[in-house]
């Protein structure tokens, strides 16, 4: 029985994830891997502007079908 808690926990840890990454909880997290992959050489945002320009460009402009 001990042996089967390590796909269960792994299983579990996959569908956190995965619910982290629908959610939109992991974007502060994404940014800095993709900021450190290609943007070195910028200054890294804080994730508290991080998260206010989300905001600003979430809730910036025209949000209707039509």
């Amino acid at each position: 029985m001990r042996g089967a808690a390590g796909p269960l926990w792994r299983g579990l840890g996959a569908l956190w994830r995965g619910l982290r990454t629908l959610s939109g909880d992991d974007a502060y997290e994404r940014y800095c891997a993709h900021h450190l992959l290609h943007h070195r050489h910028e200054p890294l945002m804080s994730r508290r502007v991080f998260c206010a320009e989300v905001t600003r460009h979430r809730w910036s402009g025209i949000s209707r079908c039509c």
